[in-house]
């Protein structure tokens, strides 16, 4: 069999290119880390890295979307302390001293009745908080201040009168605004149920209606079960030509009931934030654990891949050498 030059260099040329290309890999390994860095390196590590990236990223987004709700319920929690503030503030300093015959004069009441309008205002101001630019107590309908109080003294939720009597039809549609949720998927398997509903269990509810903390309608007395609007009936008695201390003593006693339902939706915020900050916990060991199995896929042994890197650029400079000896003294360099 006749070996030719040509043959001879056009192995020679293959087989350097597929040094080369073996060089180029085991270089990009060490310096991506990676064990692979296109699909047909290797299809099925591929394929799991691809799955493992997607929960990594959908972890990530929940998250995001856990720290936005836990900001959001830190600012709900805030405002409700601030209303069980002003509560504690007029219980404390305007109950026994209103009731204390020093205090009985026109001029001390009025004053009395100013401060207790003022915190009642302040309270409409802090349950009209936002966060972003979401109303945090409006229920699913976050884009519109939910409470309004009249200079007549009525105050609305969403529009609908806060006192209204049991049976109405605005008693109805704030009993069903008192209902509303607002689910977020935060990681735990958001389901839907026979009737697209979200099963409860599956996501979190981030909503709040204000009313949920401050009382709506009336009771079988016929006396609110609104804090603010107990408010304003305590400083009418108070501005009453003739006060009535029994009456404001009930008023009084409904007002502190109300306030100890307040204080109820706060430790029930409080639960929440638990909860959220457990999840939290959960989301963050869920990342690192993804970090791994993906490290596992894709990443490379660093000794080895260097191990690798260097043979074969040994394999490379010694193709290179080989070259200089194939074009050695030819039958052609022995003609005369």
């Amino acid at each position: 069999m006749r070996i030719t030059t040509n043959a001879i260099l056009r192995d020679y040329k293959s087989n350097l290119s597929t040094s080369i290309n073996n060089l180029n890999i085991s270089r990009t390994h060490v310096m991506t880390q990676r064990s692979f860095n296109s699909t047909a390196e290797d299809p099925a590590s591929a394929a799991r890295a691809s799955q493992l990236h997607r929960k990594y990223y959908k972890n990530q987004d929940n998250i995001k979307m856990l720290q936005d709700v836990q900001n959001r319920q830190d600012c709900q929690e805030d405002a409700l302390r601030q209303v069980s503030d002003m509560v504690t503030n007029i219980s404390k300093n305007y109950n026994l001293q209103a009731l204390n015959g020093t205090n009985k004069t026109p001029e001390v009441r009025q004053s009395y009745a100013s401060a207790i309008r003022q915190f009642q205002q302040s309270m409409v101001l802090s349950l009209n908080s936002s966060y972003e630019d979401t109303f945090l107590f409006a229920g699913s309908d976050g884009k519109n201040p939910p409470f309004n109080l009249t200079s007549e003294g009525t105050l609305t939720y969403r529009g609908v009168d806060i006192n209204a009597n049991m049976g109405s039809a605005d008693y109805d549609k704030l009993k069903k605004m008192s209902n509303e949720n607002l689910y977020v998927d935060l990681g735990m398997g958001l389901a839907m149920d026979d009737f697209d509903q979200v099963v409860s269990s599956s996501a979190f509810n981030m909503s709040l209606p204000g009313i949920n903390a401050v009382g709506y309608g009336n009771d079988e007395k016929g006396m609110s079960n609104n804090l603010i609007t107990i408010a304003g009936k305590l400083a009418d008695t108070l501005e009453a030509e003739t006060f009535d201390a029994d009456q404001f003593g009930d008023l009084m006693n409904k007002f502190d009931l109300l306030g100890k339902n307040l204080m109820n939706q706060i430790t029930e915020l409080g639960v929440k934030s638990e909860f959220l900050t457990t999840t939290k916990d959960r989301l963050d060991n869920a990342e690192i654990s993804i970090q791994e199995q993906m490290s596992s896929v894709e990443g490379v042994d660093m000794a080895e891949a260097i191990s690798n890197y260097m043979w074969d650029q040994y394999a490379y400079n010694a193709a290179l050498k080989v070259g200089t000896s194939i074009l050695s003294p030819s039958f052609i360099d022995f003609m005369r």
